[in-house]
């Protein structure tokens, strides 16, 4: 919750900001495309091959935790840390909700609207780990995985083409 009510506080001072600073509305639309563009091919990623991507970049995981003097965390702090990014997740439903969050009046009330959200979400966050036990087989776990990469890649095409129709037919029609 901690987690999805700083996002929401920064969403709405974000958008407050962005108001402020209407002359750099247009530089956004090509970062947000690119965005987009990028969660299309995730998605698009998930669906093909059934399976998520290996996040692991150069050296393996227990090569990291030993570099530097880092230790890989576990218990409470862990679980934290995963609440804390939970909002990073690319979730169609989290992003409508920061949305939202981002038209409240400052960031006391984006945080409020996430707040809502979190405790409205939280039943069904509780039963995803319970409805993936029992998912067997590996046939079963690849359909899961497929049905929500073609629904990140719908909700990110949809995303892209919003609006584009109307210009056109606004176009054409002159």
């Amino acid at each position: 919750m901690l987690g999805y009510m700083s996002a929401g506080a920064l969403a709405a001072v974000s958008v407050s900001t962005l108001g402020a600073t209407r002359d750099a509305w247009p530089v956004m639309r090509p970062v947000w495309a690119l965005l987009h563009v990028a969660v299309l091919a995730l998605g698009l990623l998930l669906l093909a091959s059934g399976r998520q991507p290996d996040w692991r970049f150069g050296r393996p995981p227990a090569v990291l935790a030993t570099a530097g003097g880092w230790a890989p965390m576990s218990g409470p702090a862990r679980a934290g840390a995963a609440g804390l990014a939970w909002v990073a997740w690319p979730c169609g439903l989290l992003y409508g909700a920061l949305t939202m969050a981002a038209l409240a009046n400052g960031p006391l009330g984006g945080a409020a609207v996430m707040a809502a959200f979190s405790i409205g979400s939280l039943p069904a966050l509780a039963a995803a780990p319970l409805v993936l036990k029992r998912l067997t087989g590996t046939r079963a776990k690849a359909a899961a995985v497929r049905v929500a990469g073609a629904l990140l890649a719908g909700s990110s095409a949809w995303a892209l083409g919003h609006g584009v129709w109307e210009r056109v037919l606004a176009w054409c029609s002159t």
